[in-house]
Parts: structure tokens; C-alpha cells; sequence
């Protein structure tokens, strides 16, 4: 009840907990709207009446009671456009399905020169509805049975058997299905509106993109950026951001002077090929011959001092030594950013770690006494009012058995190999820099060769046509 007043920004009154939920004040709600499967009842089009049959409906104090989406919608687009692609996505990947849907968009005000963060939310049902609009059930028993085709009992006399869910609901290919489904609406779009843009629903790795992804940073963090509070989470992902714009920029360098490299090889694969030295001395004089001033003649000595130093101090003499130092400073740069990947992964792992650790500690008190409470009606009533620290209290618990093992919790070790990730993260960012002056100094070896290549080979060209001619 509290997550689809928050989401709809209204108040909502919770039959099952006694309590309001009012978020009318709340801002940057459009709209909100109920969608229905031909068979649901009609008063579900109430939200007060939905959420509360919901929570009505499950007996157990752990139970989960709605699926939850949120999902960005496109700048690129209009506000009616977005708004049609949501509920049409809606209907047929969630409603269809037998889903009753909850549908709320926002828009949050931005201050100047904030970016626009439209997005919309999505609440379903996780019980199906039979066709008499009766709620059905998550899971039925499937009863072991031995050869005879008896049900088998346990050592305790009761009868053995699997859960089986009775949809495909919470499977994980359905959750992948789901988001390859939005990013095709969305693209789909975008190509009908002529925009050279599309959004992809898989990871950098699955993509075969070789960036550091951005760590999510919430609205909180986001409003505190926007006042101009700089923050961890900000901080973090304004390195990452630029180490990517670092990181393309010389991965593409580098691979084109590969390929240059490679066609400068076949040129140059004829007899009395001509030393680096010999072709950068022919490309500046060249440059000397039409410069129109003195200032242009010493600025073309000084590129050729730089380079001819450059070239001398890595005693690179032929192509075949530009190529292995090419290739030299590509294995360097691909270390690093390794390097600097797997530390980003790292860095956010011990977040998730520290922040559910500190969440299980923090509450296993709370846990504790629950446990320490033997009469059923007091057990339930704790349970009520402490609902929302239990439910975090076995988040955490479950996140943290399966991510440790069986290892004990680190508090202490896990803060201090988060600061010092940190420091080596923010001291491996600033290498990158010299990687790329070294790859622009290549480039300028590259483009003095090249032209020198062409002049050479224009007077060969010009006697190869003139034989023509004659023939």
C-alpha cells in the first residue's frame, strides 16, 4: 500500500497494517492509471481496493506481495510518446499474462541545466487470477512418488514434495525477455522518428563493449549533485566517466594506426625500403619548401626536432620498431584498463557488502528479540510493527549467505579494502593520460610518413603513366 501510494501520489489507507500511507504532496506524478485482464474484477480499477486484497490475500508474514518496475522513458521522444509505448509494453508483456498492472508516471522537476529524468513505474500482481476472477495460486505441490506410484513420507510422516510456481513470472529468462522486449519498443520508435539513437538492454560485457559501467546513483544522490554536494557515488562515476572518454579515445587511436600500419607494411614491402628517419627528413622538407614564413619554418623544425627525439629515444629506426612499440604500448593501455575494471567491479561489490552488512547488524537485535518472543498473538504483533526492519533485516541476510559462503561478516576489512580501492582507482585513472600523449606522438610519426609515402610514390605514378602513354 505504501509503494503504490508513493508511486500514484495519493493516500492510501492499509486495512491490514491499520496505517495511511499519504503521499499528495509528493511531485512529479503525471498520471497513474490500473490495467486489467479481461477476467479481473472490476473494483480492482480502484487502487485502495486492489493493494488491500493483495495484502489480505497472503497469510504469511514473509510473503511477497507485487512485482516492481521502473523503467526510463526517452528524452528523445515526447512526453504523449513515451506515455503510449509504456502502456502499450504494459499490456502486452505483463497484462496479457494474466497481470493486473499499476501504472505511474513521473517526471521530477530538474534545476537549471539538470538533465530531464523521465521514467515510469510498474506494480503487478504476483498471484494469477482465475477465470472467475478469484485469486489463484504461486505455487502447487508436485508429491514425490515412489515406483509404485505412492506419495513417499519423510521421516517425520508428512508427505514429500516440490513447489512448483504455476508461471513463469518470476523466471529469469522471463525478466530478460521482458527487458529485450522494451529496448526493441523503444528502438522500433526511434527508427519509425528517423533518430540515429538506440538503448540496449544488455551489459557492457554482453554487448562487447570494453567500458567500466557507471554505478546507479539514486534520486537522493542525484538531488544532492544537483545543489552541488558532491558525493561518493558521484565522484566514482565522474572518474569512470571520463576513464571511458580516456579509454575510447585511445582505443581508437590505436587501432587505426594498426590498420595504417598494416597498409604502410605492403608499401613498403618493395626493395630499398626507406628508413623512419629518411621519410620524416623528405616529409619536412617538403613542408619547409611551401611554408610562407620564418615563423612557419621553426614551428615545422620543432615537430621535427619532437619527433626525430621521440623516435631516438625509443630507438625506433623502421616500421617493424614503430610496430612493436604500437604494440608495446597496446598491451600497457589494455592492462590498465583490466586493471582499472576489475577494481570498479570490486569497489562495487564491497558497497552492496558494507551496505547489507551494516543493515544485519544493525537489526539483527530487532530479529533477536522477535525470537525471543514465544506467545504466537505478541510474535504477531511485533512482526506488525517491525515489518519494515524485518523485511531489510532478511534482505540482507539472504544477500549476505549467498555472497559470503559461509565466510563471517567484515565489517572492518571490507571499509578499509573499499578506502584503499578507492585511492589506487583514482591514482590508475590519471595513466592513462600518458598512454594517450604517446599514442597522439605515434599518430604524428604516422601522418609524417604517410605523406612522405604519397609524395614519393606521386613522381613513380606520373612515370608509370607516362610508359602508358607511350605504349
Amino acid at each position: 500500500m505504501a509503494s503504490a501510494a508513493y508511486r500514484a501520489g495519493e493516500r492510501l489507507y492499509s486495512s491490514y497494517y491499520g496505517e495511511v500511507s499519504d503521499y499528495t504532496k509528493k511531485g512529479g506524478v503525471i498520471a497513474s492509471e490500473i490495467m486489467l485482464p479481461p477476467h479481473a474484477p472490476e473494483i480492482y480499477l480502484d487502487r485502495a481496493t486492489l493493494w488491500n486484497a493483495v495484502e489480505n490475500c497472503e497469510k504469511h508474514p514473509k510473503a511477497q506481495l507485487a512485482y516492481s518496475f521502473d523503467i526510463a522513458m526517452q528524452n528523445e521522444l515526447t512526453l504523449e510518446e513515451n506515455m503510449e509505448l509504456a502502456r502499450k509494453f504494459v499490456q502486452e508483456q505483463f497484462v496479457a499474462k494474466g497481470m493486473i498492472a499499476d501504472l505511474a508516471f513521473h517526471s521530477p522537476e530538474k534545476e537549471d541545466g539538470g538533465i530531464p529524468n523521465p521514467h515510469f513505474h510498474v506494480m503487478t500482481t504476483m498471484r494469477p487470477l482465475n477465470p472467475d476472477g478469484t485469486w489463484g495460486q504461486k505455487q502447487r505441490r508436485e508429491y514425490l512418488l515412489d515406483e509404485d506410484g505412492n506419495r513417499i513420507r519423510d521421516k517425520n510422516g508428512d508427505y514429500m514434495f516440490n513447489a512448483v510456481h504455476t508461471t513463469d513470472w518470476h523466471e529469469p529468462e522471463t525478466l530478460e525477455h521482458w527487458r529485450e522486449q522494451w529496448a526493441a519498443a523503444v528502438n522500433t520508435k526511434f527508427e519509425e522518428k528517423g533518430l540515429d539513437v538506440r538503448i540496449d538492454h544488455r551489459s557492457y560485457v554482453r554487448q562487447g563493449l570494453d567500458l567500466i559501467p557507471t554505478v546507479h546513483e539514486g534520486a537522493n544522490v542525484r538531488q544532492m549533485e544537483a545543489k552541488g554536494i558532491r558525493t561518493e557515488k558521484g565522484e566514482l562515476n565522474r572518474w569512470i566517466k571520463a576513464t571511458n572518454r580516456l579509454m575510447q579515445d585511445v582505443r581508437k587511436k590505436i587501432k587505426a594506426l594498426f590498420v595504417w600500419m598494416a597498409e604502410v607494411k605492403e608499401e613498403l614491402s618493395k626493395p630499398q625500403t626507406p628508413s623512419l628517419a629518411d621519410l620524416l627528413i623528405a616529409y619536412y622538407n617538403q613542408r619547409n619548401a611551401g611554408a610562407w614564413s620564418n615563423k612557419a619554418r621553426t614551428g615545422n623544425l620543432k615537430q621535427f626536432a619532437e619527433a626525430v627525439n621521440y623516435l631516438t629515444e625509443n630507438k625506433l629506426l623502421t616500421l617493424e620498431d614503430l610496430q612493436e612499440r604500437l604494440s608495446s604500448v597496446n598491451e600497457e593501455f589494455e592492462a590498465l584498463s583490466d586493471s582499472m575494471k576489475k577494481k570498479s567491479a570490486r569497489i562495487k561489490e564491497l558497497q552492496e557488502l558494507i551496505r547489507e552488512g551494516e543493515n544485519y547488524q544493525r537489526l539483527k537485535p530487532v530479529h533477536t528479540e522477535l525470537n525471543n518472543i514465544k506467545f504466537k498473538k505478541q510474535r504477531e504483533k511485533f512482526e506488525t510493527s517491525h515489518d519494515a526492519e524485518l523485511r531489510l533485516f532478511y534482505a540482507a541476510r539472504r544477500i549476505l549467505k549467498e555472497k559470503l559462503d559461509g565466510k563471517p561478516i567484515a565489517l572492518k576489512a571490507w571499509k578499509q579494502e573499499y578506502a584503499q580501492l578507492k585511492t589506487e582507482y583514482a591514482e590508475l585513472s590519471p595513466q592513462h593520460k600518458p598512454l594517450r600523449e604517446e599514442v597522439i606522438r605515434l599518430r604524428q610519426v604516422q601522418n609524417a610518413v604517410d605523406t612522405a609515402l604519397r609524395r614519393r610514390e606521386q613522381p613513380q605514378a606520373v612515370q608509370r603513366k607516362k610508359h602508358e602513354m607511350e605504349l
